[in-house]
C-alpha cells in the first residue's frame, strides 16, 4: 500500500478533484439508497457519501454493514459543501476495506467515567479526547518556542533524586540498587545549579506527587516546566510569567479555533488573555475570602446554577421524549450526542451546586496563616475574567527555598498564578533564599536531612545572586484553555491514585 493519500485536513487543495482519503469509520447512517460514511483520519473529520449505482452493489452491501472503528480507504471526487463536518465531502466511486469491526465497545451513547478509563486505549480516538490532545500539542510547543526564542537554555534535570523540593508526605519512594531514594517532585532545585552557569534556563518532563487525593485537579503524574532565572526579582518572575501564558494562549486560539469550538470553549474570554493580569496579596485574599462580596457573589453563583440545572433538565427530558417517537435515523443519532453533553453538563452543575455552599462556609473561616486551599483558589479564580497572582503567602505555610520578605518576615517572595472560571492554580513560583545562613536554618526549621543540600547550599557559598522561577502544569493548563474540568481527560494516560490500568 503506498502512502499517497490525501489527508482530511488538506482537502480544501482538492476541491472538485478526485482523491483518496485512508482512515477510520467515525459514524455511518443509511437513507435507502445513499450512504453517509463519517471518516477520522487523525487530522479531522469528513462526510463520504456513496450512492447505490455509483458504486458496484457488491462494496454498496459492504459498506451499508460496515462496524464502527473499521478501517478502510475511500475514493471520490472533493465537493465543498458548509453543512458537511470539516466543510468539504467526498462523492464516493470507490473504496477499499482494510479491517472490518464488529462491537466496538465506545458507542455513540453515554458511558460511565470508569468504563472509559478502562477502555482509555480506545478513548482517545474520541472527537473530545482528539481535540484536547491536539490543543494540548499546540500548549506544549508554545511552551517550548516560548522559551527557546527568548534565550533559554533546556536542562534535563534527574528523576531520581534524594531532594525533597515539596512536601515529605508526598514522595514517591524508590528503592535505588539498595539505597533509599524517590521520584522527582520538581526540577528546581538541580535547575537553580544551571542557572548559576547558563543565566536563564529551563526543564520540562514528568514530576510525581503521592497525593492521596481523587479530586478533579490532581495527578500522581503529571508533566511541568519550570523556568530559572539569574538576577530576577518578584516583579520580573511575574512579568515574566504572564507574558509566558499570554503566549500560550495566543497560539492555540491561532491554531486550533475549530477544536476549541467543538469542545465549547469560552473563546471570547480567551481572547482577553493579555498583560497585565490581576494582582493580589495573600492578605488581600484573605480579606475577600473571609468578606461580604464572597458571601453575595456565592449566593448569586448558586441561584444561577440552580437556574442552569433546571433547564439542562427540561432540554435531557424533551430529547428523551422525542426519542420514543418516529424521527429519521441521524436526528436521532444527533439527538443521542446531545444528551450525552447533557447529562455531563447537568452532572458539572450538581457538583457545584453540592459544593457551593462547602466552599462558603470554609471561605468565611478562612484564617490569615494558612495555604490556600483548592476552594478558596476556585472563589478567587472565579470572580476574575483573567489570571490572577496571588503573592506574598506566609512563611510558615511555603517550601524552605522561598525568599523570606525582608520587609516583612512572615511571608515570602512567592506567588500562585489562579486561571480564571474556577480553574484555580496553574504556576507557582517564588524568589528563592540567596543567603545560605538563612537557608540552612530554613532547611533545619523544616526537620529536613541537611547532608542531601550539601551541593545546593554551595550556590549560596559561590557567587550567589538573587534568581527565581516557577513551574506550569501542563495538564492543568489545558484544562483551563479547553474548559475540560477533568484533568485526567487533559493527558493521554493518566495516572491517578487508584488507577494505573493503562
Amino acid at each position: 500500500m503506498t502512502n499517497s493519500f490525501t489527508q482530511i485536513k488538506n482537502l480544501a487543495n482538492f476541491k472538485d478533484k478526485e482523491a483518496t482519503i485512508a482512515g477510520w469509520l467515525y459514524n455511518s447512517r443509511s437513507s435507502g439508497k445513499i450512504q453517509f460514511l463519517i471518516i477520522r483520519d487523525g487530522t479531522g473529520l469528513c462526510q463520504c457519501i456513496a450512492e447505490k449505482g455509483k458504486v458496484p452493489d457488491e462494496l454498496f452491501e459492504e459498506l451499508r454493514h460496515l462496524g464502527q472503528e473499521s478501517s478502510l480507504t475511500v475514493t471520490g471526487a472533493v465537493r465543498k459543501d458548509e453543512r458537511s463536518v470539516g466543510g468539504y465531502e467526498l462523492a464516493v466511486s470507490g473504496a477499499e476495506i482494510i479491517h472490518t469491526t464488529t462491537d466496538y465497545p465506545i458507542t455513540p451513547k453515554s458511558h460511565g467515567i470508569d468504563f472509559l478509563l478502562k477502555h482509555r486505549h480506545l478513548h482517545l480516538r474520541s472527537q473530545r479526547q482528539w481535540c484536547i490532545g491536539k490543543i494540548r500539542h499546540t500548549v506544549i510547543d508554545a511552551i517550548r518556542r516560548f522559551f527557546n526564542d527568548n534565550g533559554f537554555i533546556l536542562i534535563d534535570t534527574p528523576i531520581f533524586t534524594a531532594m525533597a523540593g515539596e512536601d515529605t508526605q508526598t514522595l514517591f519512594g524508590v528503592d535505588y540498587f539498595g539505597e533509599p531514594l524517590h521520584l522527582t517532585q520538581t526540577g528546581q532545585l538541580h535547575l537553580e545549579s544551571a542557572a548559576m552557569s547558563f543565566g536563564k534556563v529551563y526543564c520540562f518532563g514528568p514530576t510525581f506527587r503521592a497525593e492521596k487525593s481523587k479530586t478533579r485537579r490532581h495527578l500522581t503524574e503529571f508533566w511541568m516546566v519550570e523556568p530559572e532565572v539569574a538576577f530576577i526579582d518578584l516583579d520580573g518572575l511575574l512579568e515574566l510569567a504572564e507574558n509566558f501564558v499570554s503566549f500560550i494562549v495566543a497560539q492555540v486560539l491561532q491554531k486550533n479555533k475549530s477544536e476549541l469550538e467543538a469542545l465549547g470553549a469560552d473563546t471570547a474570554t480567551l481572547s482577553k488573555i493579555r498583560p497585565p493580569f490581576y494582582r493580589l496579596t495573600y492578605t488581600e485574599a484573605v480579606e475577600i475570602l473571609a468578606g461580604e462580596r464572597t458571601k453575595e457573589f456565592l449566593a448569586k453563583q448558586l441561584e444561577e446554577l440552580k437556574g442552569q440545572k433546571e433547564q439542562t433538565e427540561k432540554r435531557i427530558a424533551g430529547l428523551e421524549e422525542e426519542q420514543k417517537g418516529q424521527i429519521k435515523q441521524w436526528k436521532r443519532e444527533k439527538n443521542a450526542a446531545e444528551l450525552i453533553e447533557l447529562r455531563t453538563e447537568l452532572d458539572e452543575v450538581n457538583v457545584r451546586i453540592e459544593n457551593n455552599p462547602k466552599h462558603a462556609k470554609l471561605a468565611a473561616g478562612f484564617q490569615w496563616g494558612k495555604d490556600l486551599g483548592g476552594s478558596d483558589e476556585t472563589i478567587i479564580s472565579q470572580m476574575h475574567d483573567k489570571p490572577v497572582f496571588v503573592t506574598h503567602y506566609p512563611k510558615a505555610a511555603k517550601a524552605f527555598y522561598m525568599k523570606t520578605d525582608r520587609g516583612n518576615e512572615k511571608v515570602v517572595l512567592n506567588f500562585d498564578l489562579l486561571a480564571p472560571a474556577g480553574f484555580g492554580e496553574i504556576i507557582g513560583g517564588s524568589v528563592r533564599e540567596d543567603n545560605h545562613n538563612l537557608l540552612v536554618e530554613r532547611i533545619k526549621d523544616q526537620g529536613l536531612n541537611i547532608e542531601n543540600y550539601t551541593w545546593y547550599l554551595d550556590l549560596r557559598k559561590y557567587g550567589s545572586v538573587p534568581h527565581g522561577g516557577f513551574g506550569l502544569g501542563v495538564e492543568r493548563t489545558v484544562a483551563w484553555v479547553t474548559g475540560e474540568r477533568h484533568i485526567r481527560q487533559c493527558i493521554a494516560f493518566p495516572r491517578l491514585m487508584d488507577r494505573v490500568y493503562i
